[in-house]
């Protein structure tokens, strides 16, 4: 029965969920590192021998001289720094974002062509509602650099990227110890990737082999929106070419595991959320080491550190990569770096999903809205599992038929109930009816559901997309009805729509012999209704336009059956 296999299909999903986590579990735990007044404050720190002081990390260049601890006599005086507190605003057609004088960190971005979550006449903010930054800084064995914890001077005023300009640049520097860092934020139209090239100066009198490490810094809360019923990942991501895409929960870095991939000489690092997700993307094949790490109470930083090299008295180096700061468009991702448009993570069926994905994107195109590109894709499915729902169909019309008969077989041997199921096999036998007939087609079909619902859960492009009438948001729960106060339970139509189709295939089904398993079977429909009460409508819109599909077929197969007439021996003829 479709209710039965509804229920499987959830049961079979909630298990690979688990499964899953269970599976992360497993891996080994990673020592935490010895506290200290700058690792508290996330600045990977020097250690004797190496440049940088995480576990695992061998020095950038091995064998560089150590600097000396100051600056040369004669070099110019300090950067200017600016006050505490002070930042940068520069906005440009895709964004508004501010960059700290603090460390130059990139410490807020507002993207203006997507809304908020929960209030749509605002802009969506990605960085900044949370403790949530881009930070980066330089580390030199023996000496104190340049970091996110230093001061930065800024230029006067505010940006804006103006009609006609094709990109904006921001220069922002610090002088410490002999070490000069200038940070340069290059803003392009039309683009949520950021160009930001460190250059590193030796003002000292001995080289120097630096490091630059890049990281995300963020809280553990989860974004606005998130749904108990509908949780999605929210933490770090790491990449490289050999051990491809890895997730590491904030869980994960609380318990200082090890980092999910290897060092090499390619890859990313970032952080992402719910359909979003920010990345630091180095440019080049210079050598990498991943790190992950607590720095306070629910707060959590995932990045890299970079060699540049040893850098003579006097002379310069400059590391150049880019910061995303955007949604996960997966045309856009996968231009700017391999692996980067994996952050759009269908799980573990993405082999499946992914082809659904542009499936349903090219029937937008064809359509000009994302519902009437899910009521296509629906059909679509149906139609190339017409063959195992009509199998299913006619062995559940099969039972129907001869469900008089088995009601009378419960009665005969009811208390025997190795008769009654001896009694009921041949019954089935006589009348070649396959019991299971009605389950196992489904289970083919499960995997093809699961990858539909993350493709749906997962894409982007569906947040805030309209359909018809009362749905203007296929990626929210239909509140048509508004909402139960004491649940916060969203009452809409299109679920109770869902609730009434699942109920009419109740009733096309076969009637349980159990008493119990009757009732059980009549309620299943309310009971089940109520999560998709919970569910984007987008979601909900297929499965009503599916089980719309499904009665329809059911209803045929079942009158042609009833009728004496055998679909299986029309279709030879034909």
């Amino acid at each position: 029965m479709d209710t039965r296999r509804l229920i499987l299909f959830f049961i079979f999903s909630f298990s690979l969920v688990m499964l899953w986590d269970a599976w992360q579990k497993t891996q080994a735990k990673l020592n935490p590192p010895e506290a200290t007044a700058a690792s508290k404050a996330g600045i990977p720190q020097p250690a004797p021998g190496t440049p940088v002081a995480v576990p695992g990390v061998v020095p950038a260049v091995p064998g560089a001289a150590s600097a000396a601890p100051g600056a040369v006599p004669g070099i110019a005086a300090a950067v200017p720094a600016a006050p505490v507190g002070a930042k940068v605003r520069i906005k440009t057609d895709v964004m508004v974002a501010e960059i700290s004088a603090e460390g130059a960190d990139l410490r807020y971005v507002e993207l203006t062509q997507h809304k908020d979550t929960l209030d749509k006449n605002k802009n969506f903010i990605l960085l900044g509602l949370h403790s949530y930054f881009a930070q980066s800084g330089v580390l030199v064995q023996g000496v104190d650099a340049p970091t996110h914890k230093t001061m930065f001077s800024l230029p006067a005023g505010d940006l804006e990227l103006k009609a006609g300009e094709a990109k904006l640049s921001v220069r922002l520097e610090a002088l410490q110890n002999g070490v000069k860092l200038a940070k340069t934020y290059t803003f392009h139209r039309g683009s949520y990737a950021i160009d930001v090239a460190h250059e590193i100066t030796n003002l000292t009198a001995a080289p120097v082999a630096p490091s630059v490490y890049l990281q995300m810094l963020r809280d553990g809360k989860a974004p606005a929106g998130d749904s108990a019923f509908l949780q999605t990942f929210t933490g770090a991501a790491f990449y490289n070419n050999l051990e491809k895409f890895h997730k590491q929960d904030f869980s994960d870095i609380e318990k200082a595991k090890a980092v999910p991939i290897k060092p090499a000489e390619d890859g990313w690092v970032g952080m992402i959320q719910h359909y979003f997700a920010t990345a630091w993307l180095p440019q080049g094949n210079a050598k990498r080491e991943f790190y992950s790490k607590k720095v306070a109470e629910n707060l959590y930083s995932a990045g890299m550190i970079i060699g540049t090299g040893s850098i003579a008295p006097n002379a310069a180096g400059t590391l150049a990569t880019k910061l995303y700061a955007g949604p996960q468009d997966q045309d856009r991702l996968k231009e700017l770096a391999p692996g980067l448009e994996l952050v759009v993570d269908y799980g573990w069926l993405t082999i499946i999903a992914q082809p659904m994905f542009w499936l349903l994107k090219w029937l937008h195109s064809m359509l000009g809205n994302w519902g009437l590109a899910i009521i296509a894709l629906t059909i679509i499915i149906k139609a190339a599992f017409f063959p195992l729902s009509a199998a299913s169909y006619k062995s559940m019309a099969r039972m129907k038929k001869v469900t008089p008969r088995l009601m009378q077989i419960r009665e005969r041997f009811g208390n025997d109930r190795m008769k009654m199921n001896q009694a009921m096999m041949e019954l089935y036998k006589e009348e070649k009816i396959n019991p299971l007939g009605g389950c196992l087609p489904i289970l083919i079909q499960i995997p093809v559901f699961i990858a539909l619902y993350w493709t749906l859960l997962a894409t982007v492009e569906m947040r805030h997309a309209p359909f018809y009438g009362w749905i203007q948001d296929l990626s929210a729960p239909d509140t048509l009805f508004g909402t139960l106060p004491f649940f916060d339970m969203p009452i809409g139509l299109l679920p109770i729509i869902m609730a009434v189709s699942m109920f009419i295939q109740t009733k096309m089904n076969p009637t349980p012999p159990d008493p119990l398993q009757a009732k059980m079977m009549t309620i299943m429909p309310i009971v089940f209704s109520v999560f998709f009460f919970f569910f984007p409508s987008g979601l909900v819109l297929y499965w009503v336009v599916n089980n719309i599909l499904s009665i329809a077929q059911q209803w045929q197969i079942t009158r042609m059956i009833e009728s004496g007439e055998d679909p299986d021996k029309k279709k030879k003829k034909a």
